[in-house]
């Protein structure tokens, strides 16, 4: 007897659609849903059966209502569809390794095993009712008792959800808030990493501490300590490794070239941000667009003009190409304000002072009451661009402004590293000057 396909098993034609083909790419996976379900007739019901999600949010996410990021989900996905892990950009699937067609081993005599099943058609055929009907829950529940030892831990879906909510950024915190808090999770998550447990969990669970590991390390670069940002990096590198997501490795390093990037090292940055490039490859994903963003801005800041317009136009493209999901305005996705502050920055520094001026409108229309650091950041770009133009007090004016309206646990780090850049570029003759030096002295 061979094994047989999973309810969602995809056809073959689908399967070799380039729309869906790119979409697995980019982890498109309402593209991936809506391909299967119109052109593949696979219903809802039978995708939500093959993947433990309820049918009512496959249609969601089929429609683009809903997406869908967390990695265990991927993984039920590409497990219930059959779909190979590399094309998810995930670890090999333990069925990969096993021949669909292989016979099972006969489990005793086969004369026997007929006799049985010819008794058990004759008792389903009766109905379900006596010994037919317990013969299929003996069946079913011997088939979730064997689901069920899959060991994953029970706080994995806590952690899982409580990286998600970090991901949404401050809101309005003070970072330093947010680093206390961020230790102490990590502090009780710490002791499932010395626990025995399954590969698929020790993924999971890898996966949680490179994103929250790398969430700390943000926080870190953006209060000013930078030499610990990179320990943390390292540290969300060493997980991410582990977690065989290579999106969220260059996710990763990405976020670890922008903290030489803000202090003063854009060669180191532009190494970093190269590696993440090479990590993401050329499918477009959000991991891909911040690491060619972070490239664009490293290369201007250091001077190579060439390197810094090829990185530009390949952080357009992909902005262009991804999915609502990746536009996700989260830490870990690449939303358009995102996009237009990296751009702002880049054309600033590459004298492109009207584009920069397009970039930094678009990017406060975009950005977050709350996002106080953004804001401030997007009026320093303005300020710079003033002065490249010749407006040197209308600079000091409108950086003056904004670093003086921030409260006080937000005028340190990144915010102040940028303000000073720009007081150290003005003449000492500079109307104001004076003013926007006493603020950073007095910060």
């Amino acid at each position: 007897m061979a094994l047989r396909n999973p309810p969602g098993a995809l056809p073959a034609a689908l399967r070799r659609d380039p729309r869906f083909t790119e979409a697995l790419a980019r982890r498109d996976i309402s593209t991936v849903f809506a391909l299967a379900h119109t052109e593949g007739e696979i219903s809802f019901n039978k995708i939500s059966e093959a993947c433990g999600i309820r049918a009512e949010r496959v249609s969601q996410i089929a429609r683009g209502n809903a997406d869908v990021t967390s990695l265990p989900v991927l993984e039920r996905i590409a497990d219930g569809l059959r779909i190979p892990g590399a094309d998810l950009g995930l670890a090999a699937r333990p069925w990969e390794a096993v021949d669909p067609v292989t016979p099972l081993q006969d489990q005793g005599d086969g004369d026997d095993q007929m006799k049985r099943r010819d008794v058990m058609r004759g008792a389903l055929a009766a109905g379900l009712a006596g010994t037919g009907l317990a013969a299929l829950t003996s069946t079913r529940t011997d088939i979730d008792a064997a689901l069920a030892a899959d060991h994953t831990h029970p706080d994995l879906g806590y952690w899982e959800s409580t990286a998600e909510r970090y991901g949404y950024g401050y809101h309005g915190q003070a970072p330093a808030d947010v680093l206390a808090n961020l230790q102490d999770d990590l502090e009780e998550m710490k002791p499932l990493l010395f626990q025995a447990q399954t590969d698929k969990s020790r993924s999971q669970l890898c996966h949680v501490t490179g994103q929250m590991a790398g969430m700390l390390a943000i926080v870190l670069h953006d209060l000013g300590n930078h030499r610990e940002a990179h320990r943390w990096f390292a540290t969300a590198g060493r997980a991410a490794q582990q977690s065989g997501d290579q999106l969220l490795h260059a996710w990763v390093l990405g976020r670890e070239a922008m903290v030489p990037l803000n202090y003063g090292a854009p060669a180191a940055a532009a190494k970093l941000a190269d590696q993440a490039r090479h990590l993401a490859g050329e499918t477009p994903s959000a991991a891909a667009a911040l690491a060619a963003a972070v490239a664009s801005r490293a290369y201007a800041i250091g001077g190579d003009r060439d390197k810094a317009l090829g990185a530009v136009t390949d952080v357009e493209r992909l902005a262009d190409r991804l999915s609502s999901q990746q536009h996700a305005d989260t830490w870990f996705g690449y939303p358009m304000q995102k996009h237009q502050v990296h751009m702002s920055q880049a054309l600033t520094h590459l004298g492109d002072t009207r584009r920069a001026y397009e970039a930094q409108a678009a990017a406060l229309e975009l950005s977050r009451a709350p996002s106080l650091m953004t804001r401030a950041l997007i009026a320093i770009d303005q300020a710079s661009c003033l002065a490249h133009d010749g407006d040197r007090e209308g600079a000091v004016h409108v950086a003056t402004r904004a670093y003086d309206g921030l409260p006080a646990s937000y005028r340190n780090g990144l915010t102040q590293t940028r303000a000073l850049a720009l007081y150290q570029a003005l003449p000492d003759d500079t109307p104001g000057r004076d003013d926007l030096a006493e603020l950073l002295n007095a910060a």
